[in-house]
């Protein structure tokens, strides 16, 4: 984390150039806008910036994940966590208890992929229900059965490590939830809904950021918040979120730093910080054109972090496979995840993922043949991690390496 946050300390007070390109766009074109060193942006001496929202669901996300180890929590506990309502004891954090906000709401719920395809919306909200019931109604009950091919249980990493609850095919509920939840909520809030243009610019959003017009009360206009409440998706849980440092949660945030702990990827969570800042201040210097070429490259930059780090864990799991079958079982349910969210992603300069939800599901299908992770080979690993590779500029045997 120290790497990093030096990094981004060092080169925050570089100046962005004044000639803004996207290849995938073909956009180039000249502006005098320029980010500031930190994500600070304020009117009126008073800070414009608010995303309060977005560290909530994330803070929520993480207690839910956490609740789906404690097996002596029931269906209705975990299903009321996911679902929360305001007021309702859920959490141990009295002021999530406190809020009218909730994580499955936001599941699969951006403006762009799934305001016209509930079908798909629901289907996914209703995979991560089931997460939950299968791990309190297969595992728990199996908590302290060793685990074998098609018997849900106990498994142990070698040389006395942890130990994983796994269903009969090897997969542990809590890691498909976690970094499922990644692409669901964090991902496709981010690239699919509050950096769509359906978004920004919806009803007179752009007029009312022309003439300075904010929203209701709050310091802010819409366009900048809409903004904001992207960036607080990745970096909501901060300590100052304006000067991130990476490793906040364990989410979006925590596997950008890994990426960029990877010498093959090093500069990628520069790259995210500093278009997000500069799409901020081209927002309230009015150039949306520059606004847009920044949301594009998040969208390529954010895409990369799930794709990456699913081939990483099919490589790990596949390294393990035979002789430590605990941690092949760990790092493949983190693969699992990882590949369910490669759903969310977005191709620069479309409305297209990189997989689609039907694409995503052969691989998924792949993995959990049969025995699932028990006698998955390495040859389908290796194929899921090269097909996946070709999508993207760089190779499974760079994403496997660290």
């Amino acid at each position: 984390m120290k790497k990093i946050a030096l990094g981004l300390a060092a080169l925050a007070t570089l100046a962005i150039t004044s000639c803004s390109s996207d290849d995938d766009n073909n956009q180039v074109f000249t502006t005098n806008v320029k980010a500031p060193d930190t994500y600070t942006f304020e009117r009126d001496g008073s800070s414009t910036v608010s995303f309060g929202g977005q560290t909530t669901r994330i803070q929520m996300a993480q207690e839910i994940v956490s609740g789906l180890k404690d097996p002596s929590n029931t269906e209705a506990v975990l299903d009321n966590m996911f679902a929360h309502v305001q007021g309702d004891n859920d959490f141990t954090d009295a002021n999530l208890n406190a809020s009218n906000k909730n994580v499955r709401s936001k599941i699969a719920a951006s403006t762009d992929f799934y305001a016209a395809n509930t079908t798909d919306a629901n289907s996914i909200k209703a995979t991560f229900d089931f997460f939950i019931e299968d791990q309190v109604n297969t595992v728990f009950p199996n908590w302290l059965t060793p685990a074998s091919a098609g018997v849900a249980g106990q498994i142990q990493q070698a040389g006395g490590g942890a130990i994983r609850y796994v269903n009969g095919k090897g997969l542990e509920y809590n890691q498909a939830f976690a970094k499922g939840v990644i692409g669901a909520l964090m991902m496709d809030q981010i690239l699919n809904n509050y950096l769509s243009l359906s978004v920004l610019d919806e009803a007179d959003n752009r007029a009312n950021n022309d003439a300075g017009v904010l929203d209701g009360t709050n310091n802010y206009t819409t366009m900048e918040h809409k903004w904001d409440e992207a960036y607080g998706y990745l970096y909501g849980n901060e300590v100052n979120p304006a000067v991130p440092v990476l490793g906040a949660d364990s989410f979006l945030n925590e596997y950008l730093s890994r990426v960029e702990e990877d010498p093959d990827f090093e500069g990628i969570a520069l790259d995210i910080y500093n278009a997000f800042k500069l799409g901020r201040a081209a927002i309230v210097a009015k150039e949306y054109g520059l606004r847009d070429v920044q949301a594009q490259v998040i969208r390529g930059k954010i895409s990369q972090i799930v794709a990456v780090r699913a081939i990483y864990y099919l490589q790990q799991g596949k390294a393990s496979l035979g002789t430590d079958m605990a941690s092949a079982f760990h790092a493949l349910s983190e693969a699992y995840g990882f590949i369910y969210s490669l759903q969310f992603t977005r191709k620069p300069g479309t409305n297209d993922p990189y997989f689609t939800k039907d694409e995503v599901q052969q691989f998924l299908d792949q993995l959990m043949v049969g025995n699932g992770f028990w006698d998955v080979s390495d040859a389908t690993l290796d194929a899921i991690s090269n097909t996946i590779a070709a999508e993207f500029y760089f190779t499974a045997a760079q994403a496997g390496s660290l």
